[in-house]
């Protein structure tokens, strides 16, 4: 028998331990360390602009094109898309689980480019962007100004210009951004009365910008070929583009009939300021450049985290006066703690699994032979699970401490049936070990083989829910395996050179009561068997009854995908009513801010303006805020927890009434969804209006606020959010000779901006820019102030004509942002469970809202995670029914 090939000789399965050791301690330093396996879906982004685009006209000219080519792209899950009034669309394909994201960027980018064809020109011009979404938010790096020297638009600058690229190289880092981004932008600031004065129109300048700042190629003296002699080749160079502010008020507009020039600096204001003014970053009340951290998928946090830190103490030395850096939210903190607590678990699990087995064997060396097994399985498992591509997280770690109870019991067996062997037939240890061998190895390979057989078909499953159950179960398989080789190895050999008989000697007194009280124990349970044995109908009954109430219980338990854990900090939406400036938005923002900071157990505050990362929303009535919580170390009590802070400044918040103030717990599994809760997509799949969504979301949210099982929910769709409607008189224009095109031009420049072309600037290029100054444009009485040149005919020469005469400015309704979740019209409604509910009821009660109140023509979707959470329980079942077969 292949046992006795150990048994004889010791030092080979001594070393055959040692190699399975080795192999798992080399593994251990190279594996991702993270809090949960790889089950963040991929997502791909498509981003577009059409400046001065309403949300609507973006809608039925971008967003529409592209959704019906990218609809159905190979291993797509949903998709789901925004387009706002401020003129830009954001698109979110998200994939399977386990998708190749490389490979779905390029089928989105084959897909997006049939779609260019169908787009408006500026949309074109201004550029598409694919990229491979990142949505694992690592952390947040800030540069702050503490005395107030730098604004924010040198800060972001100069984090874009001197952090992100070195950030960006960290390994591990998938992508950095920016959130408040101001990217430099040559801003030219028109005065339409001065141009109407002048006779010029905002055309006029676009034009001489376009005309007088280009990139140009002069070419060569000498160059081949050349004349016959030709000693010298000299390149030619010419200033092209313009790089300061000086310059371009310099551009010539025109000559006049003196012979002086109308230049830029006659007609604009010309700076070197911002290309978007749409968003603002503080970070414990002072303004701060916030850098965002994704992390790449398979990626090691902890690595990531770290690499980050050395790169952004690198830098801080060569950091500007009045410039510094702090990291305001880290994820990985939670990661890191909730990692050394599983450890620490483990190594109590060994410690008390080796004090059983010491209690029951009461021989140290019968001891130290089943001990010496937990090394050699759990370490060994390490080198499978790297080949498997897994990652060292709270499941391969938890199926580890399951697994510590379970890879010694074949090796005990072994040892107590070769102790038996010596004690009763006095056998020579090599001999006794022998038999003992003999006689177990079919049950421990059929042991083994049972409990494999129990985990290996759920790696099988698919999607989010095979993922998490696939390395929990397979790192027990595998422990499991290395249990039973070393059973039939190792263990062996050391019962041969280790166990001796147990002899006459008395025991001491502890180990005499030990074992009087078990076989008192043991006696009992034999005679209750017994009892039940000759009682079996009694015995069906009980069976049948714990049956009956495990199914009552797992009907009436609350049911939910992952526990809402105190990860350190926690997720506050600002949403002000609509068509609210920024700067009402930043006033609220700082009310919020000082709420925060005299909460006890908050730490710091990071506001984001202009953003919502809960609904995906970007605005100016809308803000994200995060609290930092303090260390846990730090909060101790009740009071002082994530939940009871987080009861608090629902209560306080709530009475703000600039706006609604929502607090969320962050995500159970981060890079599923952006806050915890649920997201619940309601669609109108009969293509009704805006208002019908708005209506029925409404009374949907009316309900649910009513359900005891649910908190927190809103929705940030708004159908009547105020606007004007600038009707053009077709008829007047045609007559007064104001070509259509002029008018819109115009409506465009002055009042939404338009970008000319480029300019090159400490080593980038940024835009050229053309807007009205801000006080032409404050008032909806401003567009009389705006002109158009009329062309010259048969009915005089050219003429400026006021856009009042042309257009009329009427209030109306309509969305902010329209929003598509599979190509329908949809209005995501957010909320959170109450508390003492689960996710599974908050599902269960929002299901039974839309029932009960949903119209004909409407339909629900879920995302995010309470999409996986209903398909992961879809197949809870067939992995129960799995393991009881």
């Amino acid at each position: 028998m292949f046992v006795n090939f150990f048994i004889d000789r010791p030092i080979f399965a001594s070393v055959l331990a040692i190699v399975i050791v080795v192999a798992g301690a080399v593994a251990i330093p190279f594996l991702p360390i993270a809090m949960f396996p790889e089950i963040t879906p991929p997502q791909v982004v498509v981003a577009a602009t059409y400046p001065g685009a309403s949300a609507e006209v973006v809608e039925q000219t971008v967003t529409t094109p592209i959704e019906q080519q990218v609809n159905g792209v190979e291993d797509m899950i949903y998709m789901s898309s925004r387009s706002g009034s401020d003129g830009t669309m954001t698109l979110n394909v998200t994939f399977k689980v386990g998708t190749d994201l490389d490979i779905a960027a390029v089928n989105v980018q084959n897909r997006v480019s049939i779609a260019q064809a169908k787009l408006p020109a500026d949309v074109t011009r201004q550029g598409l962007t694919i990229t491979k979404q990142s949505p694992d938010l690592v952390e947040i790096v800030a540069l702050i100004s503490p005395d107030g020297s730098r604004d924010e638009l040198y800060l972001a600058n100069f984090a874009t210009l001197q952090v992100v690229d070195v950030l960006a190289r960290v390994p591990g880092v998938g992508q950095v951004t920016v959130f408040n981004g101001r990217d430099y932008g040559m801003r030219l600031w028109l005065n339409p009365e001065r141009l109407a004065g002048l006779g010029l129109t905002a055309g006029d300048v676009a034009d001489a910008v376009r005309e007088q700042n280009l990139q140009a190629a002069a070419g060569q003296i000498g160059q081949p070929p050349a004349l016959p002699g030709q000693q010298f080749q000299y390149t030619v160079t010419t200033r092209g583009r313009l790089t300061t502010p000086d310059e371009f008020e310099e551009i010539i507009l025109r000559t006049r009939s003196d012979g002086s020039l109308l230049r830029v600096r006659d007609v604009a204001r010309v700076e070197l300021g911002a290309q978007s003014y749409g968003s603002f970053g503080r970070v414990g009340g002072k303004p701060a450049a916030l850098i965002g951290i994704f992390q790449l998928p398979g990626a090691n946090a902890l690595d990531v985290s770290k690499g980050v830190q050395a790169a952004v103490a690198r830098l801080a030395p060569s950091f500007p006066s009045g410039v510094t850096h702090s990291r305001p939210y880290n994820t990985t903190e939670f990661v890191r703690v909730s990692i050394e607590e599983v450890v620490q678990t483990l190594l109590i699990a060994i410690m008390l699994v080796v004090l059983t087995v010491y209690v029951f064997l009461q021989d140290w060396r019968a001891t130290l032979i089943p001990t010496l097994t937990i090394p050699v399985s759990l370490v060994g498992t390490f080198a499978v699970i790297s080949v498997f591509g897994f990652s060292i997280n709270t499941l391969t770690l938890f199926g580890l401490v399951l697994a510590i109870g379970i890879v010694v019991d074949d090796a005990i067996v072994v040892v107590e049936n070769t102790q038996r062997h010596l004690d009763e037939e006095g056998l020579a240890p090599r001999e006794a070990t022998r038999r003992a061998t003999a006689e177990v190895v079919g049950p421990v390979i059929a042991t083994a083989l049972v409990l494999m057989a129990v985990f290996i078909p759920i790696a099988f499953l698919p999607g989010i829910t095979g993922q998490l159950y696939r390395q929990f179960a397979l790192t027990i398989a595998v422990s499991v395996a290395l249990s039973a080789l070393n059973a039939l190895t190792l263990t062996p050999a050391l019962c041969a050179l280790l166990l001796r008989p147990a002899g006459t000697a008395r025991k001491r007194w502890l180990a005499r009561v030990w074992n009087a009280a078990f076989l008192g124990l043991t006696n009992g349970y034999d005679r209750s068997v017994r009892h039940i044995v000759r009682r079996a109908a009694l015995a069906v009954v009980v069976l049948l009854a714990l049956s009956g109430a495990g199914y009552f219980l797992l009907r009436t338990v609350p049911t939910g995908f992952a526990p809402t854990e105190d990860q350190g900090y926690l997720l506050v939406n600002v949403q002000l009513p609509d068509a609210a400036s920024l700067e009402r938005t930043d006033a609220v923002v700082r009310q919020i801010e000082k709420i925060l900071l005299e909460t006890p157990g908050v730490e710091t505050v990071v506001a984001i303006g202009g953003r919502s990362f809960i609904t995906g929303v970007n605005g100016p009535n809308v803000a994200s805020l995060f609290p930092r919580l303090t260390p846990w170390s730090k909060r101790k009590t009740s009071e002082l927890q994530a939940e009871a802070i987080l009861a608090r400044l629902r209560a306080r918040l709530s009475r703000i009434q600039e706006a609604i103030v929502v607090v969320f717990p962050p995500p159970p599994i981060r890079g599923i969804s952006s806050g915890g809760g649920f997201q619940f997509e309601l669609q109108s799949v009969a293509g009704g209006s805006l208002q019908d969504i708005d209506a029925t979301s409404r009374k949907i949210m009316d309900a649910a606020r009513q359900r005891p099982e649910l908190a927190a929910t809103f929705t940030g769709f708004r159908s009547g959010v105020p606007q004007l409607d600038a009707q053009v008189d077709r008829t007047k224009a045609k007559a007064l000779a104001v070509p259509l095109s002029d008018v819109f031009s115009s409506l465009q420049i002055f009042l939404g901006s338009l970008y000319v072309n480029d300019f090159n600037a400490f080593g980038r290029v940024y835009r050229v820019q053309l807007q009205a100054e801000p006080s032409f444009r404050a008032s909806p009485t401003d567009v009389a102030r705006l002109y158009v040149r009329s062309q010259p005919g048969p009915n005089g020469p050219a003429q400026m004509v006021p856009l009042s005469t042309l257009v009329t400015v009427k209030p109306i309704t309509g969305p902010d942002t329209i929003s598509h979740y599979n190509l329908y019209r949809s209005a995501e409604i957010a909320g959170d469970t109450a508390p003492g509910a689960s996710s599974g009821q908050a599902i269960a009660a929002m299901q039974d809202v839309a029932r009960r109140l949903l119209p004909p023509g409407m339909a629900y979707e879920w995302s995010g995670l309470a999409f996986q959470e209903i398909e992961a329980g879809r197949r809870a079942g067939f992995v129960f029914a799995l393991s009881a077969v």
